[in-house]
């Protein structure tokens, strides 16, 4: 329910933002307003303001809206009214009219990095975790438990801003400039090369084949908590049960445990543990979850921790109202010019199509977001702003910028773009967008289906 509800409260706010910019420049413009209509398909409610001329309305099928001007080319229009109508506008003002709906999603992905970054983003200190040997960090001699504070120049303050930059310097093809500060205060200098990597490396992590992981305490094989109703606690684990080997193999760290289980859905595990100083064997066998669209174990145990030491390992990024506008900026454009860069590799075919998400996985984001809290899910709404935005500014027939390409072209050549050239621009951007939806619906399913 908190899923069905977050994703549909995210789709109004950014449909009822994008389509409020088209009305709004458009009543500036005065082209008289027929319909504001939340969702697509049959009308559940109707409403009129006063002596409005606009008919509000939210309809059945959530997954967009659209706003419906007087225009000649829809219908007979009066002559009184002519000069309302919509293709009666001058160019630049039509113009002005459909880049406003993207214009608005850019503003408000703006507004909600504003006030995040003003009341703080949480996050993980930039310290590196250990640097496995024969990897693009190894041979940029980074060590472990440094600490990242600048890459080309740019200050960093968490690891997902190093994750973003370094991103987006793959997709340029360029190398990383790494300043790191050592335990002891000393700062040095680390040329990261990223030419091993290409655009497809993007569709995993990508920061683990550069060798670059946060840095993690060693959290000791010793069960902390197990839940009720879990394979653990079917098989008689308890709290502060050590796990010395499974099947055999020695477990040093949870981590190794935690693999061990996942790599093992509705197997047979033999654990052997040391409980109140005495060595017991316990079998198991892990519950099958899916997971990415892959099956993986599961027992219902949680490790025992030390929280004050992961506690020092966190930060939260915040600003005054100022550097945290321009902060807002900066994160709203970069992010929108690393959505096209990614798109235009897929078109290519440099990056896979598997990266295209389509409302399934969305709407799973929106419900994941909204329940790790507030701030959470206004970064997930600023995100997916841009992505609306950046994908209705594309110029293909049918979205706002295969309008504003047409209106481009009448302007440079001073009379319209033929009537034929409009009904074909429609079929393109039927097929390209059925396409694009095709692949984003198949991938959807594909993470809900196990993987072979």
């Amino acid at each position: 329910m908190i899923t069905v509800l977050a994703f549909i409260f995210a789709i109004a706010v950014l449909v009822v933002f994008h389509e409020f910019g088209h009305y709004w420049v458009a009543r500036r413009c005065g082209v008289k307003v027929l319909r504001f209509s939340v969702g697509f398909g049959k009308a559940l409610y109707t409403k009129r303001f006063g002596h409005s001329e606009t008919e509000w309305v939210i309809s059945a099928v959530p997954l967009g809206g659209y706003v419906k001007m007087l225009d000649e080319r829809e219908g007979v229009v009066a002559p009184h009214e002519l000069s309302q109508a919509f293709n009666r506008k001058p160019v630049l003002q039509r113009m002005a009219i459909v880049s406003a709906g993207p214009l608005a999603n850019f503003l408000l992905a703006i507004v909600l990095y504003w006030v995040l970054f003003m009341h703080g983003v949480p996050g993980l200190k930039p310290i590196l975790g250990a640097i496995p040997a024969q990897t693009p960090a190894a041979a940029a001699q980074l060590q472990e438990q440094q600490t990242i504070t600048r890459i080309n120049g740019q200050a960093i303050a968490s690891w997902d801003e190093a994750r973003w930059i370094l991103m987006n310097l793959v997709l340029q093809g360029a190398d990383a400039q790494i300043e790191t500060r050592t335990a002891s205060e000393q700062t040095q200098q680390h040329l990261l090369s990223l030419h091993a990597l290409t655009p497809g490396d993007l569709d995993g992590e990508f920061l683990q084949k550069l060798g670059l992981q946060p840095f993690q305490p060693l959290i000791q094989p010793v069960i902390g908590k197990i839940s009720a109703g879990g394979a653990a606690q079917g098989a008689g684990l308890r709290a502060d049960d050590r796990i010395v080997s499974v099947n055999g193999q020695a477990i040093t760290r949870w981590s190794e445990f935690v693999e061990a289980v996942r790599s093992h859905p509705g197997q047979t595990l033999q654990l052997e543990i040391v409980r109140d100083n005495a060595s017991l064997s316990i079998s198991v066998s892990p519950e099958a979850n899916l997971e990415a669209g892959h099956s993986i174990g599961k027992i219902g145990a949680a490790p025992r921790i030390d929280q004050h030491e992961f506690d020092t390992l966190r930060t939260e990024v915040r600003y005054t109202p100022l550097p945290a506008l321009r902060q807002a900026m900066r994160k709203t454009w970069e992010t929108s010019a690393l959505s096209l860069k990614m798109l235009g590799k897929m078109i290519v075919g440099e990056i896979s199509l598997k990266n295209l998400s389509g409302p399934i996985t969305i709407a799973d984001y929106a419900g994941q977001s909204a329940q790790l809290g507030v701030a959470a899910y206004l970064g997930f709404l600023a995100l997916v702003s841009i992505s609306l935005g950046v994908l209705n500014a594309l110029p293909i027939p049918l979205l706002d910028g295969g309008h504003f390409l047409y209106y481009m072209v009448e302007l440079i050549k001073g009379s319209p773009v033929s009537e034929k050239i409009w009904v074909a621009g429609q079929k393109v951007g039927i097929a390209l967008l059925v396409t694009l939806m095709f692949f984003a619906l198949y991938n959807d399913i594909s993470r809900l289906v196990p993987q072979p």
